[in-house]
């Protein structure tokens, strides 16, 4: 899926822009692709955190009435890890 697909999809996603051998980046183009790793940074290290559990980065063979139960408790179990007490 391109970057024109993914918008089809959601409206709001913000993506890099690539530099190509002819077309190279602007000084703009690097801020903005700065400031989106910046925010995505946060995104993939909960992403990271949550496949240390498997559940996510491997097939789910269980009962899916299940699944939402144990992601929630996960979830919960990350947010508890990050809580600042």
């Amino acid at each position: 899926m391109g970057y024109k697909g993914i918008h089809k999809i959601h409206a709001n996603c913000r993506m890099p822009k690539k530099k190509s051998k002819h077309h190279p980046l602007t000084k703009t183009d690097i801020a903005n692709n700065k400031r989106i790793s910046r925010s995505r940074i946060f995104v993939e290290h909960v992403i990271r955190k949550l496949k240390i559990f498997k559940i996510v980065s491997e097939r789910y063979r269980n009962r899916r009435k299940r699944f939402e139960l144990r992601m929630n408790l996960i979830v919960g179990i990350y947010n508890l890890e990050n809580a600042k007490i």
